[in-house]
């Protein structure tokens, strides 16, 4: 073997390892990345489901209902999820906030409160979409800890599930039964 041919094998040996190992471990996070994005849409579309059903049961003379002073509307329940929902990941994630642009009016209507909720559904999940990986994978800082950019997303869900829960009360203080939970 000559001198040529002998470094070309020592060098193509020496380097094929580190290459091998390289390889896999991006396609690994890349891989994972998007398993939890595929998860992270499913968990929204059914959340967006259930958010819907439960808005859309209140009758329309009724969004500006509150049980007592101090508590939010029924409306300003879902005004509040959908602002802070879209300020929380467009802060953290690096998009573009459609309410830096555009108010959202003080008291909603039914039909504004529903087409709202879908809008920011379709933000949420958009997001979710073209967010690089790498950043969906990344640690931010949160109420304390550090937590992967993805568990923030959940969290923007948990908060939804959390008004959606109150507007349930709501409902029924009304007089409506809600239709059933749909759970997972």
């Amino acid at each position: 073997m000559n001198r040529i041919t002998f470094l070309k094998t020592l060098l193509g040996t020496g380097l094929m390892p580190a290459a091998t190992l390289a390889g896999p471990a991006i396609n690994n996070l890349d891989m994972e990345a998007q398993r939890i994005r595929q998860e992270l849409l499913d968990a929204w579309a059914m959340s967006e489901k259930m958010t819907l059903l439960t808005a859309g049961q209140m009758p329309t003379d009724s969004f500006d209902f509150r049980y007592t002073p101090e508590a939010m509307t029924f409306a300003e329940q879902w005004r509040h999820c959908c602002q802070f929902t879209v300020s929380q990941l467009s802060g953290r994630l690096g998009v573009a906030n459609p309410y830096q642009t555009r108010q959202l009016p003080q008291v909603m209507t039914k039909a504004q409160v529903m087409d709202e909720l879908r809008t920011m559904y379709t933000f949420v999940q958009q997001t979710i979409r073209d967010v690089p990986g790498t950043k969906l994978l990344e640690k931010d800082d949160f109420m304390g800890s550090s937590i992967p950019n993805w568990r923030l997303i959940y969290t923007m869900e948990n908060h939804i599930i959390h008004h959606r829960g109150q507007c349930m009360v709501y409902l029924r203080l009304k007089g409506v039964t809600p239709e059933g939970y749909l759970g997972w």
